[in-house]
């Protein structure tokens, strides 16, 4: 893989937050999707990198959870008090930028296209937790908007493995290019 610029190159992670742990079935489990995803942002911080942390949450009542008519019913779940508390193993830090998303993609209704423009940068490496959900989807966005991309496959997970290689195998390739942890730290070296 060619180099990738940390001055135009920022770290997205998405949902990698205690309450969203659970739902990574496969083929990674979140125990390693957030060590790999610590590994990444240290190494982007200490390169001075944008390290974006994006968070799904909604109001204390609700009303801005989306609600449209599916065939799948959504899950009732009583989410548990620390839901939106990061994941230890990304050692938060003062510089990181936070992103606050009520749906599946980071892009609409959020800042993060502001923030990472105005940061000059062109390119994201994108990992996180469910990979065909809020990582695909984000990744959907991001292509439409023209940023350059490049997947983690080993720094994200979804609930189970065929739903992660499906997304892997089928989907990112025709928007960025999917790599290792390994390889995208080496491209930084």
């Amino acid at each position: 893989m060619e180099k990738l610029d940390p001055r135009t190159t920022a770290l997205v992670l998405i949902d990698l937050q205690k309450g969203i742990a659970a739902f990574a079935g496969g083929p990674h489990t979140s125990a390693e999707v957030n060590a790999r995803a610590g590994r990444l942002a240290a190494r982007f911080r200490e390169l001075g990198a944008p390290v974006v942390l994006v968070r799904v949450g909604w109001s204390a009542d609700g009303g801005d959870m989306l609600r449209p008519l599916t065939d799948e019913a959504p899950r009732q779940v009583t989410l548990p008090d620390n839901w939106l508390e990061y994941a230890d193993e990304l050692n938060v830090a003062d510089g990181d930028i936070h992103v606050l998303k009520h749906q599946w993609g980071a892009f609409y209704g959020t800042q993060l296209e502001l923030q990472l423009r105005r940061r000059g940068i062109t390119q994201i490496v994108l990992g996180g937790v469910s990979t065909n959900i809020g990582v695909e989807s984000t990744a959907r966005q991001a292509f439409e908007l023209g940023f350059h991309q490049v997947l983690v496959e080993d720094a994200m997970s979804s609930s189970n493995a065929d739903m992660h290689q499906f997304a892997v195998q089928n989907i990112f390739p025709r928007l960025g290019r999917v790599r290792s942890t390994e390889q995208v730290l080496a491209a930084l070296a």
